[in-house]
């Protein structure tokens, strides 16, 4: 198959004869199964024309696809333009080769998935974010998608079985991939100003072994002034504009404890970048406990905020993959954030409630 593809990614010596083998197309082909891609009789586009095309173009075509397309930035022979690729109204499947939407530039998407009406489905073989900006549009379109992690676990597999000249159990292929999620994802907190995300968040951090970031600190840190003072000067859209720019950047690193600004659900741009690699968890606390004032320019008095908790709430709702509640204690509420976070930081193949 390798030879066929024109790629080799495992070399093996048997017996001085070294042997060149594409464990990418059994990765590739894992992948797609457990995505409940099926391209017997689909049409498919592939992004890119470099080697990992070559072998999801061999993968779909033993697999019966109707139809295989390429589409490159410089075509070549028999290749579309993306602007002709945008054209096919009758692409069911499709498939990013190329590196677009790799960190660190987590926000970029080679193609509008939207674009294809009969589209189906969407595989994109980069793992880093775990969720790129081409899978989070896909599944917004309520369409089947997902990244390279579970190909770049299975390709090892296959080339580890190469190496030990013995068949490997495929259990192991779920195990893996939920480890490296649970060591690569974030622990995300949002919640109402006062709802001691900050707090339980070091907590969190100091029981996953695991750095902890502060958006608000983050902003404070890059303006040279305190959130406060920000809010005096450039008003709240000057503070939310720093806010996201905090974010992009936090958000793109992984296996970390983050802990957001009471806002920062404002701003879809900013959960999408969250969500990239991240758990997202909301911290309740009754209404009656939050803290006021310490800081917060939008959280003085309790009317203000009540007024907020209406109006942020089904927000807070809507981004979370898990709710904590923290009116007990803050070892409590921490025990159940990280038993939360392991239980929802795995591949959304083996999900049943995956909200991202």
């Amino acid at each position: 198959m390798a030879k066929a593809i024109g790629a080799v990614n495992t070399i093996v010596n048997r017996e001085g004869r070294l042997l060149g083998y594409n464990t990418d197309y059994l990765g590739f082909l894992y992948l797609a199964r457990e995505t409940g891609v099926d391209f017997a009789g689909k049409n498919l586009l592939i992004l890119g024309s470099g080697g990992t095309s070559h072998t999801v173009s061999a993968a779909a075509r033993a697999q019966g696809a109707r139809r295989i397309q390429i589409a490159s930035r410089s075509p070549g022979p028999g290749q579309l333009s993306y602007e002709q690729a945008l054209a096919q109204p009758d692409v069911e499947l499709l498939v990013n080769t190329t590196p677009l939407g790799m960190y660190p530039n987590n926000q970029a998407c080679p193609i509008d998935p939207g674009a294809f009406p009969c589209l189906t489905a969407v595989l994109d073989v980069v793992y880093n974010p775990l969720h790129t900006c081409l899978v989070q549009q896909a599944r917004a379109l309520g369409l089947a998608a997902a990244g390279g992690l579970a190909m770049l676990v299975a390709q090892a597999k296959y080339a580890a079985e190469l190496f030990l000249n013995r068949p490997l159990e495929d259990g192991v292929l779920t195990a893996i991939s939920r480890e490296i999620w649970a060591k690569q994802a974030n622990l995300v907190l949002i919640g109402m100003p006062g709802s001691g995300k900050t707090s339980l968040g070091r907590l969190c951090a100091k029981a996953l072994g695991r750095p902890f970031v502060d958006v608000d600190a983050a902003v404070e840190a890059a303006a040279g002034m305190a959130v406060s003072r920000i809010f005096q000067q450039e008003g709240e859209d000057g503070f939310r504009r720093r806010e996201t720019q905090a974010v992009l950047k936090l958000a793109r690193e992984t296996g970390q404890v983050i802990a957001t600004g009471g806002g920062c659900v404002l701003r879809r741009e900013n959960l999408q970048a969250l969500a990239q690699n991240g758990v997202i968890l909301l911290v309740e606390r009754p209404l009656d406990q939050l803290a006021l004032g310490a800081g917060r320019p939008l959280s003085g008095s309790r009317e203000a905020v009540e007024a907020l908790y209406q109006a942020r709430q089904p927000r807070y709702r809507q981004a979370a993959a898990g709710v904590i509640q923290n009116h007990t204690t803050l070892e409590e509420a921490a025990r159940q954030a990280t038993a939360e976070f392991l239980r929802l930081a795995r591949p959304s193949a083996y999900r049943k409630d995956s909200n991202i």
